[in-house]
């Protein structure tokens, strides 16, 4: 399996963010799944590619040509890829994955998953999409999805295919519960 995982290009100010980053790699390449990334070697981002990597995992960056002027790419990933824009990079990164994950982060990590969960409810893509729930850092996000779900804005079935878990052992079992919600609509 191919993961997309959005990520901060920063570590934050918890160190429990960069042990999350880490343990997410060592998941990615011991379960043999490949990593798709934003291409940074700082923050989150090169945690993550690091752990992966050093597992003997395969690294792909997704970076636009902007960004290359103002983030360093990171060296001897599997593949780099270059692309225009950002729309593009989500969209590579969308086409090049099976799987979209949010690590803690800022409004462009948040912004990309959210992103990718509305594709997917549109029918434009069909990765599920889960945010890992590191010392409750999405809780708000949570409770606002929730909340849409409430107020007639988010159907709950929509919902329930949002993953909000606290640490990579549940990453399977939600999976498992999204291909078994699949199959009863076959």
């Amino acid at each position: 399996m191919k993961v997309a995982v959005y990520c901060g290009a920063s570590r934050g100010n918890n160190p429990i963010y960069r042990q999350a980053a880490i343990e997410l790699g060592e998941w990615l390449a011991l379960n043999n799944h490949s990593l798709i990334y934003g291409g940074g070697k700082t923050g989150l981002m090169g945690d993550l590619a690091n752990a992966v990597l050093e597992k003997g995992g395969k690294v792909i960056g997704v970076m636009p040509k902007f960004l290359l002027e103002t983030e360093i790419g990171h060296q001897g990933l599997t593949d780099f890829v270059v692309v225009e824009t950002m729309a593009q990079r989500k969209q590579k990164m969308l086409d090049l994955s099976d799987l979209c994950i949010a690590l803690p982060g800022g409004p462009g990590t948040l912004e990309e998953i959210i992103e990718a969960i509305s594709w997917h409810r549109v029918g434009q893509s069909s990765n599920p999409c889960l945010f890992m729930n590191i010392n409750g850092y999405y809780n708000g996000v949570q409770k606002f999805y929730q909340q849409m779900v409430e107020e007639g804005f988010l159907r709950a079935s929509d919902y329930q295919r949002i993953g909000f878990l606290t640490h990579m052992d549940k990453i399977n079992p939600f999976l498992k519960q999204i291909y078994q919600i699949d199959q009863s609509k076959s």
